[in-house]
């Protein structure tokens, strides 16, 4: 399988302080990628980089062949990446619809799933549906979870960034998203990379993994293999399960 994200040797960070060095990364079309490790080792810097957020001092970043380092975070969604960052990011002042429509843009060109819409979003998340003319202020944190995944959905990109969507989320929504990022990537074909600090939820949805300890991959692994080895995992990440 082609690689539709490759990361080689990057170094990346926050003005002159790098907290990424020597990377190595890839994941292919339809694949998710686990992005595991304590806090501060580098896992949202990574994602931010992608992204566009951060300054790259040194190696490449190619989605589907094109080179992104020179992309600023709006052409880099043009090009195909959805971006769910930990703050969500959604326009509170706007309805839900509002935040769905103002973002929605249609297939590119080679595209091979099926088209993102509002409403596909609003048959995916029916909470959604139900306050689709409440302000983002009049959402609850796994309400406004959900919508910020959507708008990432109808930009209709090629893969997505998720920085830890299950954070802070009663159960029962940790659920249902979980279900619904099984469905986008298991049988909607965008590849994903999550950052998750609930390694067990992330693994059993997910292709491979990653493990960062201060900003470089220490380890690289099946999801299948790491979840039959809870003693590795644990080692891995410094705490408990």
């Amino acid at each position: 399988m082609a690689d539709l994200l490759r990361i080689e040797n990057l170094s990346a960070g926050y003005g002159e302080a790098v907290v990424l060095n020597g990377i190595n990364l890839s994941i292919g079309e339809g694949q998710t990628l686990a992005l595991l490790g304590r806090n501060g080792t580098g896992k949202t810097t990574l994602i931010n980089t992608i992204a566009g957020a951060t300054r790259q001092h040194g190696g490449t970043i190619q989605l589907g062949g094109l080179a992104l380092p020179k992309l600023a975070p709006h052409e880099r969604a043009a090009a195909g990446i959805g971006w769910v960052p930990q703050e969500r990011n959604i326009f509170k002042s706007l309805t839900v619809d509002e935040n769905l429509t103002a973002v929605a843009r249609g297939l590119r060109a080679g595209a091979k799933n099926a088209q993102w819409t509002p409403a596909r979003v609003y048959e995916m998340f029916p909470r959604l549906a139900e306050r689709k003319y409440n302000l983002g202020t009049q959402l609850s944190g796994g309400e406004q979870q959900m919508l910020a995944v959507g708008r990432a959905l109808v930009l209709n990109p090629r893969i997505l960034l998720l920085d830890e969507p299950l954070e802070g989320l009663a159960p029962i929504i940790v659920q249902e998203l979980l279900r619904a990022i099984r469905r986008i990537t298991q049988s909607e074909g965008l590849a994903a990379i999550i950052v998750e600090q609930h390694p067990q939820a992330i693994l059993a949805i997910s292709d491979t993994a990653a493990v960062l300890d201060r900003g470089t991959v220490v380890h690289t692994d099946t999801a299948d293999s790491l979840l039959a080895q809870p003693a590795l995992l644990d080692k891995l990440l410094g705490v408990a399960r």
